[in-house]
């Protein structure tokens, strides 16, 4: 590849991107001069240009680290290459280094680029010219600390500045999963500044952002390292890469297709304000390029990648097609950064800040009061999150991906794992989509139901389902030094983390101690409260699920699993933790979260108390269903092991001709002519 076009790749990108914005500014009227406190020609215009370079920066840091991660060949720690014991000739440890050496340098551009942004904002909202007196500095120390948006900002320039430690720090494979987790982590407050705290649709708004921010990061990022690796590597290595590239590709193309429609609806409301408002101009503007990159990734995946090991044109086309695409990803990603500044249809002012009469429930959460719970509701009433939304769709493709994988290899995958793994998933697209998202902000009850759903009932069903061992053999070893999703899970698997937190013992700790932990600490507020924290809830409780049910009956190996006996003791032992923790809520005359639950107003249902105590019910009796069904599974696995023990000693037997019960009865035989042999003695004596 020319080394014209590693030069021409970032600029490309920066040029449309800069124009698009400009364009984008004009359209929706973000650069017009302010009737009050107007902040000035250049700060109405440095603003959008360093959040856009911000956006751009995050995509660079995390698409290279994704396939750095999952893509390129790397070396593992004290691996050498002259030795055999580092990557084939296949792949190059050279890739990961330019990977890293891409996310290093757009993590600092992020670093530079969230100061700058930071500073501008509080020019913009302050109205205070920029300086470097003490007053100025004052001001801008209460703006990071006291105001949302400060914060925010401050948090994402703290986020963007320790990742960029790490990324020039770090190039050995396994540590580069925590530079990763460190650049996922600097999308989180851009998804939250996207949406005010405390305005209606709050979380779905947030979650659909973020969907959307690492959705478009994996897709360009990927694309502009890939340019950068290209010359490192020959044609038909370059078409490898392109094609594990084209996967992540068309998974964060359908991720930024479905959240732009979400977040687009959010802010519009109305048909009527995507074609009479500047921001609805600006939607339908950024809807056509994503349309043509959309067509882009087709042309791509269908006919240049299988040229380019063909032939020297089919490499050079290949590679002038990518400039023309990232082109137009930067007319995208400039009026994303148009569409930011530009004042939306619908108001995300807080409903705290509208004045007039507001209900306790509103107020607290942000959303109305939906209507009564009724056993009708239970089917009627939705309450969409996109994130967890497409875990679930993912999930299920996926899953099904491998077992047509494993069909058209002529091996047979049960079918009753199948269809537990399609149910389990389901379960969880309702539990985090359906009524109980709706409800369980203004109900403990139905707060305590999705929590027994997310920790019992929907990890046994997706342990029955063994994804681990059908990824294993679905999944393609790979010997080219990179490491894959089958890699990666050995490596998990293996780790010392996944020994600790995978024994009995502790998993069972876990299940049951934060169940506790969890309703009697602070914990219980931060997940009622924050957005981040109900999301951190629903991790937890379905992971530490996971974790026990595997430990008893999983199919998926484990490094260690106590005896049948054992387990059922463990089972009965977590039994009586849950009931406990149920009579405890069921006759307790304190109400948790008192001026949260407590305090929502509604005029149905029942009083909080009494739903409180509707709730340790639940905890106690429903909650002990699925604990049942674990140890009624522990039985049935423990009679097939002793009849397959037993079919084993048969066949071991009928092979020897019962070599084992001849010698078991020549030694009885033995041992009584020897005592005979001793009693004749001692008479004689």
């Amino acid at each position: 590849m020319p080394r014209s076009l590693r030069v021409l790749a970032p600029a490309i990108i920066a040029v449309a991107a800069l124009a698009a914005l400009l364009w984008g500014l004009g359209i929706g009227g973000a650069a017009a001069p302010r009737k009050l406190a107007d902040p000035g020609d250049f700060v109405r215009h440095a603003l959008p240009i360093a959040r856009t370079l911000v956006n751009l920066a995050m995509a660079g840091l995390i698409g290279s680290v994704v396939m750095a991660v999952w893509a390129f060949a790397g070396e593992r720690a004290g691996s050498d290459p002259r030795a055999g014991r580092g990557p084939s000739p296949e792949g190059d440890p050279a890739e990961s280094r330019i990977a890293m050496d891409v996310a290093a340098g757009s993590a600092a551009l992020l670093t530079v680029a969230s100061a700058a942004a930071l500073i501008l904002t509080f020019v913009d909202i302050a109205g205070i010219p920029f300086s470097g007196d003490a007053q100025f500095g004052a001001a801008l120390a209460q703006f990071v600390t006291e105001v949302e948006l400060g914060r925010l900002w401050l948090i994402e320039l703290l986020l963007a500045a320790v990742t960029t430690v790490l990324a020039f720090a770090v190039r050995e494979r396994r540590l580069s999963l925590l530079v990763l987790v460190a650049a996922m982590a600097t999308s989180l407050p851009l998804a939250q500044q996207g949406h005010a705290a405390g305005a209606s649709g709050h979380g779905q708004a947030v979650n659909a952002l973020l969907v959307h921010l690492i959705g478009a990061a994996i897709w360009l990022g990927g694309l502009v390292v890939l340019v950068f690796v290209a010359r490192a590597v020959d044609r038909r290595r370059l078409a490898v890469l392109a094609s594990r590239y084209s996967t992540l590709a068309l998974f964060a193309f359908v991720g930024v297709a479905a959240s732009g429609v979400v977040s687009a609806w959010l802010r519009l409301g109305t048909v009527d304000a995507l074609f009479g408002t500047g921001y609805g101009v600006i939607v339908l503007l950024k809807t056509a390029a994503l349309v043509g990159l959309g067509a882009f990734g087709a042309v791509q995946r269908t006919r240049l990648i299988p040229r380019i090991a063909d032939s020297e044109r089919g490499g050079r086309a290949f590679l002038w097609f990518v400039l023309a695409e990232l082109a137009v990803m930067g007319v995208a990603g400039g009026l994303a950064g148009a569409l930011g500044r530009t004042a939306t249809p619908v108001s995300f002012e807080p409903v705290r800040d509208q004045g007039g009469s507001i209900p306790p429930a509103e107020w607290l959460t942000g959303d109305p009061l939906p209507p009564e719970l009724t056993p009708l509701s239970y089917f009627t009433e939705w309450r969409f999150d996109l994130a967890w939304a497409l875990v679930c769709a993912f999930g299920i493709a996926l899953y099904l991906a491998g077992v047509i994988r494993l069909a058209r290899r002529g091996d047979r995958w049960p079918i009753g794992r199948t269809v537990a793994w399609v149910v389990g998933m389901l379960l969880f697209f309702y539990t985090t989509n359906g009524a109980l998202n709706a409800y369980e902000q203004y109900l403990f009850s139905v707060h305590m139901l999705g929590h027994m759903l997310l920790a019992m009932l929907i990890p046994l069903v997706l342990v029955l389902a063994a994804p681990v061992t059908l990824a294993l053999r679905a999944t393609e070893k790979r010997t080219d030094g990179s490491w894959g999703g089958r890699e990666w899970i050995m490596w998990m698997v293996q780790t010392p983390y996944s020994k600790i937190i995978t024994h009995p013992v502790i998993a069972a700790v876990m299940f049951t101690g934060s169940l506790w932990v969890f309703y009697f600490t602070p914990i219980a507020r931060w997940a009622a409260e924050e957005h981040l924290g109900h999301q951190w809830m629903i991790v937890h409780f379905l992971i530490s699920g996971y974790l026990f049910c595997l430990s008893m009956v999983g199919i998926d190996p484990v490094p260690y699993r106590f005896p049948y006996p054992l387990r059922l003791v463990t089972l009965f032992a977590t039994m009586a933790s849950h009931a406990f923790f149920g009579v405890t809520l069921m006759t307790g005359d304190n109400l948790l979260l008192a001026d949260w639950y407590g305090a929502m107003g509604r005029t149905w249902g029942a009083t909080p108390l009494e739903d409180q105590a509707t709730g340790g019910g639940i905890a106690w009796g429903i909650g002990e269903l699925p604990t049942f069904a674990l140890a009624l599974v522990v039985a049935i696995q423990w009679s097939r092991s002793d009849t397959k023990e037993q079919k084993r000693k048969d066949r071991a037997a009928d092979r020897s001709g019962d070599a084992e019960l001849e010698a078991y009865n020549a030694m009885l035989a033995h041992t009584a002519q020897r005592d005979e042999r001793i009693d004749r003695a001692g008479r004689n004596g």
